[in-house]
C-alpha cells in the first residue's frame, strides 16, 4: 500500500473528502518528522513508537576501491511496534 492507497482507503471508510484526508496525513507526517528531528519520540499507544536511535561510528569499506573509510556516528529514525499492532500481524 502506498500513500495514495492509504488516503483512498481512509476517505472511503470515514466519508471524508480525499483532500481533507491528505491534509491530515501530511500534517501528521510533518509533526512526527519535526518531533524526531529535535530528539523527541512519538508514542501512539497500541500502535507503536517513533523514535531516534544513535548509530555508533564504525569502520567500513568502499566497495569500489576496497579502501577502509570511517563512517561517523549518526541518529537514525526507528519504529517499535506496539502490542495491538503485533497481535494484528500474527
Amino acid at each position: 500500500m502506498n500513500k495514495t492507497d492509504l488516503i483512498n482507503n481512509i476517505s472511503e471508510k470515514s466519508g471524508l473528502m480525499k483532500k481533507d484526508v491528505e491534509t491530515v496525513l501530511n500534517n501528521f507526517l510533518g509533526e512526527v518528522t519535526e518531533a524526531l528531528s529535535i530528539g523527541d519520540k512519538v508514542q501512539l499507544i497500541g500502535f507503536g513508537t517513533f523514535e531516534t536511535r544513535k548509530r555508533s561510528g564504525r569502520t567500513g569499506r568502499n566497495p569500489q576501491t576496497g579502501k577502509e573509510i570511517i563512517i561517523p556516528e549518526s541518529n537514525v529514525p526507528a519504529f517499535k511496534a506496539g502490542n495491538k499492532l503485533k497481535e494484528a500481524v500474527k
